[in-house]
């Protein structure tokens, strides 16, 4: 388990396995989520680096006649 310490200036530092694991840079940005008990930290991805991850996804959705 991966356990990090507050500072007093309230930074923490990420883990290096985590920053290996999830290919984290120095300059990338992470959005912070408040979610139940916990804090969860997503990295912020383009829309541009997106392109291709949903390759083979069923785009055939059923549409009434008057909405195609």
């Amino acid at each position: 388990m991966n356990a990090v310490t507050v500072s007093p200036k309230f930074q923490v530092v990420i883990p290096q396995a985590v920053r290996k694991a999830m290919g984290l840079v120095p300059g990338v940005k992470l959005q912070v989520i408040h979610f139940e008990d916990r804090i969860e930290m997503i990295p912020v991805r383009s829309s541009r680096s997106l392109r291709g991850s949903l390759q083979g996804i069923d785009t055939a959705v059923p549409r009434d006649g008057d909405r195609v």
